[in-house]
């Protein structure tokens, strides 16, 4: 163990080993996305504690438990990738039922979600195991969390991850068309030898705002905003900005929907409902302004209580 790290796998003992961490379960880790330091407390302990770790590529994995001082030896270092995820399963589903610890990994951030893992997890669940979740770094919700993504006239909202759109340029044509139909805020991941060509389709949505978020936790972090249209134009100012792995978050986009819709949905919740219920259900099913529709909620209210004592 190196010893410059011997106060945090401590400090991680101390912090996590108070939980249960039942034998034959796979527990799915996740690692920095490029800072070292955005590892868990509880991530180092279940890394101390696992009987194997399973990862998407062997030799960076072990680079990284290198450097936390948790170096294992070659046999408990399983590779499980994209390219063979459903024939490694089985080997892993059957050191759990051993009752061995199994660690799951990918290269960085939350394994299973743009990275291998999800197959793991089928098989290992479809087996009658358990997976448990060690959340931690993501650079979705990292870039998510400081776009400042809020849907027009609401207070929030949420979103769809969209991942890699296809390479070719009639399929990532075809796919930001679909995507300039979708309301909400949407995630994209992009690579940098791509990020022009993405830019460039992305344009046609013209003054949607984009955020850019490259190299999230690493020293040259870069999160920028700007229209859609204006995005090749930014990139092309300067070669750095097309350097590193990329997040694209896609700003959500008004809905315009009749007044007159939105009242009469309204009014239908209002009759079965409580105010505030009736009143976040009619802005989510038609799109309206959430405090309109408040200020519309109570002006019908107090239309039907003048109603009542008139009769």
């Amino acid at each position: 163990m190196s010893t410059s790290f011997a106060p945090a796998l401590h400090a991680a003992r101390e912090a996590a080993a108070a939980q249960n961490y039942p034998q034959g379960t796979l527990y799915v880790v996740a690692t920095p996305i490029g800072n070292l330091a955005d590892i868990s407390l509880r991530a180092l302990h279940v890394l101390q504690l696992v009987d194997a770790v399973a990862c998407e590529d062997t030799r960076h994995t072990q680079g990284m438990l290198r450097s936390y001082g948790l170096e294992r030896p070659g046999s408990q270092l399983l590779a499980v990738h994209q390219h063979n995820e459903a024939e490694a399963a089985a080997g892993v589903i059957a050191r759990l039922q051993q009752g061995q610890r199994i660690a799951y990994v990918s290269d960085a951030g939350t394994p299973g979600v743009s990275d291998p893992g999800a197959r793991l997890c089928a098989a290992v669940q479809a087996a009658g195991l358990r997976c448990m979740p060690l959340p931690g770094a993501s650079s979705i919700t990292s870039a998510i969390s400081v776009a400042g993504c809020v849907p027009p006239g609401q207070t929030d909202g949420g979103f769809v991850f969209a991942g890699f759109l296809p390479t070719k340029n009639a399929e990532r044509q075809t796919a930001v068309q679909r995507l300039s139909a979708e309301s909400r805020c949407t995630v994209l991941l992009e690579a940098p030898h791509r990020i022009h060509e993405l830019a460039k389709a992305l344009a046609v949505l013209g003054e949607r705002p984009v955020t850019l978020a490259r190299e999230i936790t690493k020293q040259f972090e870069q999160i920028s905003t700007h229209a859609a249209q204006d995005l090749p134009a930014w990139l092309n100012g300067d070669a750095t900005r097309a350097k590193g792995e990329f997040v694209v978050v896609l700003h959500p986009v008004a809905v315009h929907q009749d007044d007159g819709d939105a009242e009469r949905v309204l009014r239908l919740l209002l009759a079965e409902l409580p105010t505030k219920t009736a009143v976040k259900l009619a802005a989510d099913i038609t799109g309206g302004n959430r405090n309109q529709l408040y200020d519309l909620a109570l002006q019908l209210k107090r239309a039907d209580q003048d109603g009542d004592e008139a009769a």
